[in-house]
C-alpha cells in the first residue's frame, strides 16, 4: 500500500532508524518517543487492525515484541518495558503496530494515558463479565 507510511518505511522509501528486523516483521524508533529507545514493531504485510492478522503472525509479532522487552533492559539499561497495542480507536497510522517502550521506576509515565472509569455496580461488573465470556467462548470454539 504505497500510501501507508509504514509500508513507504518497510520499502526504504522514507528512512526510518530501523533496530530489528526479519522476513515478517520490522521494528523501527519512534520519531516522537516516550522515551529513548521507544520502538514501533510492524508486520511488513499491510495489515491495518488487530482484527485482521493471522494467527502464525501475531505468534511472530508477540515473540519479536518479547525480544524487543528483552533487549531494552540488556542494552539500554530499562528495568521493564511497557507494551501496546492500539487498536482503529488512537491508531495514529492504519497499520498494525506495537508500542514497545522502555520503563525505569519513577520514569514519571502513570499507568494508562487516559482516566479509569469504575463500573455502575457488581451487577453491572457481571454483566459485562458475562457479555464478554460469551463471545469469547464463542470464538474460542470457532477460532476466529
Amino acid at each position: 500500500m504505497p500510501a501507508c507510511l509504514f509500508c513507504q518505511i518497510v520499502s526504504r522509501a522514507i528512512p526510518a532508524a530501523i533496530v530489528f528486523e526479519d522476513q515478517l516483521t520490522l521494528a523501527f524508533l519512534d520519531h516522537r518517543p516516550l522515551f529513548p529507545g521507544h520502538c514501533l514493531l510492524i508486520p511488513k504485510e499491510h495489515i491495518e487492525t488487530l482484527n485482521e492478522v493471522s494467527a502464525p503472525l501475531l505468534d511472530r509479532l508477540s515473540a519479536n515484541a518479547r525480544l524487543l522487552a528483552i533487549g531494552m533492559e540488556k542494552g539500554l539499561g530499562a528495568q521493564g518495558a511497557f507494551v501496546a497495542i492500539n487498536n482503529r480507536v488512537s491508531q495514529s497510522v492504519p497499520h498494525l503496530h506495537i508500542h514497545v517502550v522502555p520503563r525505569t521506576k519513577g520514569d514519571g509515565l502513570k499507568g494508562f494515558f487516559w482516566p479509569r472509569q469504575k463500573y455502575r455496580d457488581a451487577e453491572h461488573l457481571e454483566e459485562t463479565r458475562v457479555s464478554l465470556a460469551r463471545v469469547m467462548q464463542d470464538l474460542m470454539l470457532n477460532k476466529a
